[in-house]
């Protein structure tokens, strides 16, 4: 929790800040904002959701965005519950801490589990992203106190804090050759998709990025072709 109390806490909470500032422009109450953070707890499914619902969308169109703009929150779930497990211990604390899956906490603890007992991880994590998540309810409130000087363009830039914040996070230490991989398809791709397919682009990017990292950077069976 002191871990999280820096720079992750600060820029998670100016993230939402940006939010709260959308949810009052849009004309949506402060409980709307803060009941969204509460339960969902996924910035880029959030604000989809509120962009979609001002501009009159359906509710079946609003759930399918949302479940695209968080698919990526599955994957981070599959790779962090053998890093924290305990074998022993009950599942259902995996099935709890799965909702505090988020990029930034799931990023900590993917870097700084592995060096730490086994014992120790869940609760690190947990106490990680609850003050993380605390943070996000108080950025929410706060975004939406401070509407009235905080003009729609700052409040968009700070909801991206948070994904860059995310891409430097993983430069600090000493990337693998997936990690850096999949970087790089992503910083190239991402721009090309986005313009052949503005809708799309950011899916495709991230699916044809992250499959050729993986085939480049798969471990290959001894003796077979390199």
């Amino acid at each position: 929790m002191v871990h999280a109390l820096g720079a992750p806490a600060l820029v998670l909470g100016a993230s939402y800040v940006g939010f709260g500032s959308l949810i009052r422009q849009l004309g949506l109450g402060v409980e709307i904002g803060l009941l969204s953070t509460l339960s969902a707890w996924a910035l880029p499914g959030q604000v989809a959701a509120i962009e979609l619902h001002a501009l009159g969308a359906s509710l079946p169109s609003i759930f399918i965005a949302v479940a695209l703009a968080n698919a990526r929150l599955l994957p981070m779930a599959v790779t962090l519950s053998p890093v924290i497990h305990v074998d022993g211990r009950p599942r259902w604390r995996l099935y709890l801490a799965a909702h505090f899956v988020a990029i930034t906490a799931w990023a900590m603890t993917m870097l700084r589990g592995p060096a730490m007992p086994r014992g120790e991880r869940l609760s690190f994590f947990v106490g990680f992203a609850v003050v993380l998540w605390l943070a996000s309810l108080f950025g929410t409130a706060l975004g939406f106190g401070l509407t009235g000087d905080l003009p729609r363009s700052v409040a968009v830039a700070l909801v991206f804090i948070n994904p860059i914040y995310f891409l430097l996070l993983f430069f600090v230490p000493p990337g693998s050759r997936s990690r850096w991989a999949s970087l790089g398809f992503g910083v190239v791709l991402g721009p090309l998709f986005q313009a052949l397919s503005p809708g799309w682009g950011l899916l495709l990017a991230g699916i044809v990025g992250g499959t050729l990292a993986f085939a480049v950077t798969r471990p290959r069976p001894a003796g077979g072709p390199r």
